[in-house]
């Protein structure tokens, strides 16, 4: 196998990742205000996701899987509104652990992370057009 196909597996392993990155911060997001429909019960809680670092048996190279999606097991935040249908016997409601602003800034690492793997699965597509055309 050439460098550029192992360029291009390393590059494509990278999107994937970020881009599962992305499924999982737009579901934090948009859970971000889900409690429980009983009185008492916990809501949604944030989802984490962790990589590893692989050995690709074909080209010798390292690539990145999903390690795993988890999760976060921090407190809930607690609002107080005893109409709440999810409201305590003391009106607290517990509200997901989700921060917005947290996941935003996930959403954009992972967004740009995602932008350069693809950058680089560009440039491995230009080198190889770059070769040929020597070669001609």
């Amino acid at each position: 196998m050439d460098a550029l196909t192992a360029i291009g597996r390393v590059a494509a392993s990278g999107m994937r990742v970020q881009g599962k990155r992305l499924q999982v911060v737009s579901e934090n997001i948009a859970n971000s205000d889900s409690t429980s429909a009983q009185p008492g019960g916990d809501p949604y809680r944030r989802k984490t996701i962790t990589f590893q670092s692989v050995l690709d048996a074909q080209t010798g190279g390292e690539r990145v899987e999903v390690k795993a999606v988890g999760r976060d097991r921090s407190d809930f935040r607690l609002i107080y509104d005893p109409a709440h249908p999810a409201a305590d016997g003391d009106g607290y409601v517990k509200m997901p652990n989700v921060n917005p602003l947290v996941e935003m800034a996930d959403m954009r690492e992972a967004s740009r992370s995602y932008e350069a793997n693809l950058n680089m699965l560009d440039m491995g597509r230009q080198m190889k057009a770059r070769t040929l055309d020597i070669l001609r």
